[in-house]
């Protein structure tokens, strides 16, 4: 008799990032940050958005934030032109919990108001 076995989750990245941050969405917890796409690698097994930002000290630092597969990504309408290189851009995301320039992306607001992912402008 042979069981069937589940497949494992890839849930376990959700460890490395801090959710323990003040702002909230629907519960939900992060950061912000207003930089400039480097690019968008939409590759299997997770897609990483590169933006370029400006740190206190006016240094440019790259920060990589993780996203979905492209498969379920593309389900829900999102293209390798959906973060196009150099659009200006504000990210939300949860920070690695070792301060390393990444994290788990939740939302991004264009300068012409387009949103993509998890987006509210009011977080009250």
């Amino acid at each position: 008799m042979t069981v069937p076995r589940r497949p494992a989750r890839a849930e376990r990245h959700r460890r490395a990032y801090d959710h323990t941050l003040p702002i909230t969405l629907s519960g939900r917890l992060f950061i912000e940050l207003t930089g400039t796409i480097k690019e968008f690698q939409f590759t299997n097994p997770h897609t990483w958005i590169q933006i370029i930002v400006e740190n206190t000290k006016g240094e440019k630092v790259e920060w990589s934030l993780e996203w979905g597969s492209p498969n379920s990504l593309g389900r829900r309408g999102i293209r390798p032109s959906t973060f196009p290189p150099g659009a200006k851009v504000t990210m939300r995301l949860h920070p690695m919990l070792n301060g390393a320039p990444a994290g788990a992306f939740v939302g991004a607001k264009f300068t012409d108001g387009k949103t993509v992912g998890q987006w509210k402008d009011d977080l009250n």
